[in-house]
């Protein structure tokens, strides 16, 4: 599984498309897309979603493994 930020780098390349264009496009700020991409474990949901966005995808729930957490409770 990759990890948000590996998947905007992944996407951007892709398109081949800069740091700063994207940044420009999401309407965030190209320090905050660094962070994102380098896999800064804060940040704020909104503004990843607006980069997101631009690839069709948005952040959301992920179901866990029920009898994983089951197991490391018991």
């Amino acid at each position: 599984m990759v990890s948000v930020g590996e998947f905007v780098r992944l996407k951007r390349k892709r398109l081949g498309v800069t740091q700063v264009t994207l940044a420009d496009k999401a309407g965030v700020g190209l320090r905050f897309l660094r962070e994102l991409e380098m896999g800064k474990p804060s940040l704020q949901m909104d503004k990843v979603n607006q980069v997101l966005m631009l690839f069709g995808a948005e952040l959301g729930p992920v179901p866990l493994n029920r009898e994983r957490i089951l197991n490391a409770q018991g």
